[in-house]
């Protein structure tokens, strides 16, 4: 199924790569204002926080509805930039919403580590190992939050949250090999400036995955006696992979050799 969900995503990114790049020209633009802006803030605190603020919103804003293209062309779908204004609309108060619990998050983890790391004893190392590994699975379990958010009706933060920790916990595996893969994605982006691959696939590998993954989730409502550990993936796949086709990388570059 991994194998699959690597080809699927590469290929996804590949039918549209205009519109990826365009997603990763969004994101550049909105760091660019960010790091401009910073720096001419920080003599002023308040003006700082203002900036960091809007910087955050804006960037959760903006991901969640470039997830939600990512989700339609992993469906198989050619969304318009028009659609894309109205992806912003639909998720804007859940987003703004995850936006602030991520900074809030992020300070108290950050006083928290810096306190605990200042005792010296027994309580102090474990406290931070608790820490340290609660902040993993966040992070493991954040890799869902706005694919779920793409594909729920209900916006509610709170469900989105409790549904990306359920699929977390319920495929833990699954989430560690996402996360090496998202963080692949990341260093090729650098050697391009991030345009390709970029924050955009990454989007798009995350909405792919579960995408590929609630194929499960259907399989057990359909058959709820079965064995979770022996789901029959090539027959859930068989659509996706005929949507997908044979297709490889020597036929991507050189179509008129096959």
């Amino acid at each position: 199924m991994f194998a699959f969900l690597v080809k699927k995503a590469f290929f996804d990114m590949w039918d549209n790569m205009f519109r990826i790049i365009l997603v990763n020209l969004g994101f550049l633009a909105i760091a660019s204002i960010f790091f401009l802006a910073a720096p001419a803030a920080a003599a002023l605190p308040v003006a700082f926080f203002v900036v960091l603020a809007v910087g955050i919103s804006a960037l959760a804003v903006y991901t969640s509805a470039a997830s939600r293209l990512a989700s339609a062309l992993a469906d198989y779908q050619q969304p318009g930039f028009a659609e894309f204004w109205g992806y912003v609309k639909e998720d804007l108060g859940s987003s703004l919403l995850a936006a602030l619990v991520v900074a809030v998050y992020a300070f108290v983890i950050s006083v928290a580590f810096r306190f605990y790391g200042g005792i010296s004893s027994l309580a102090g190392p474990l406290a931070i190992a608790l820490l340290f590994w609660v902040t993993v699975a966040v992070v493991l379990a954040g890799q869902y939050f706005f694919p779920i958010q793409s594909r729920l009706k209900d916006h509610r933060f709170r469900k989105i949250a409790r549904k990306s920790f359920l699929v977390f916990f319920d495929n833990t595996g699954f989430s560690i090999g996402l996360a090496i893969g998202a963080l692949l994605v990341v260093v090729i982006s650098a050697f391009t400036a991030f345009l390709l691959p970029g924050f955009a696939s990454l989007l798009l590998w995350w909405n792919v995955a579960l995408k590929l993954r609630l194929y499960k989730y259907d399989w057990l409502e359909q058959n709820p006696g079965a064995n979770r550990r022996r789901v029959p993936w090539d027959a859930l796949l068989i659509d996706d992979r005929e949507r997908v086709g044979k297709r490889t990388l020597k036929g991507m570059i050189f179509p008129w050799k096959e």
